[in-house]
């Protein structure tokens, strides 16, 4: 299994690379980088099996890397220095999260996992969105599914949401053009809806903290930050109201 290791720490970087040659011989380690950018570029070169994944480097973190790739056939395990992310969750998977410094056993069993479902196991967009939904709520993102791959978004940036049939456009703060996702717009309000976001009508879900106006009405209108006006059904009024006296 073509393998890269990405982490900002030379010394993460060769303790991996030693402890993988001894344990796990499977694995043919073909780049070693240490910047998001310059992992990126060589998974893009080299289109890899395996990918071990820092979480935290400076400029840009590891989850960028799996935003700006076009190459997405390869299975991640993240490594992290810090135990507040939410390691069990992830490990029910063909993906893990190993914590710094990496024992042999607990390396072991990931490689092992991925070599379970290899050449079957890709970063499939669904499996990787689930887990990436329980992890990032953290880092204050969500992971959301595009045409090319996943785009991680900070839920602060986020203005509205518009359905588009199966598709929802993702509308964001300073951001001339709506992201196109391929979600409708009810799996975007199961994302979001704990994250103080309200679905006013069919087609819309808003970030509250971006309203900037509400206009009575027999449902309403809600003025966004950006000058939009989004309808607010009737049947959802009440709650509506009930929501913003809380804020």
């Amino acid at each position: 299994m073509k393998t890269i290791i990405i982490d900002d720490e030379e010394h993460c970087r060769e303790v991996l690379r030693m402890q993988l040659n001894r344990y796990c011989p499977q694995l043919e380690i073909v780049a070693c980088s240490g910047s998001a950018e310059a992992g990126r570029a060589a998974i893009e070169q080299h289109q890899p099996d395996l990918v071990f994944l820092d979480v935290e480097m400076p400029g840009a973190d590891g989850f960028s890397v799996l935003e700006n790739c076009s190459w997405h056939k390869f299975s991640v395990i993240f490594t992290t220095a810090h135990d507040r992310y939410a390691i069990k969750a992830i490990r029910h998977s063909a993906l893990d999260f190993l914590l710094k410094p990496i024992g042999k056993e607990e390396l072991v069993q990931a490689v092992n996992k991925a070599a379970e479902h290899h050449p079957a196991a890709q970063m499939q967009a669904d499996t990787i969105l689930r887990l990436l939904r329980e992890q990032l709520p953290q880092f204050g993102r969500v992971a959301l599914p595009t045409f090319d791959g996943l785009r991680m978004i900070p839920v602060k940036d986020i203005l509205y949401c518009e359905s588009e049939g199966s598709y929802t456009r993702i509308f964001l703060h300073e951001c001339p053009k709506p992201v196109m996702i391929c979600r409708p717009l009810r799996d975007v309000d199961d994302t979001l809806r704990d994250k103080g976001f309200f679905r006013t009508h069919n087609s819309f879900i808003i970030n509250l903290s971006h309203m900037f106006k509400y206009i009575k009405g027999d449902g309403g209108d809600i003025v966004m930050a950006d000058g939009r006006t989004v309808p607010l059904a009737r049947n959802r009024k009440q709650e509506f109201l009930e929501k913003i006296e809380k804020l």
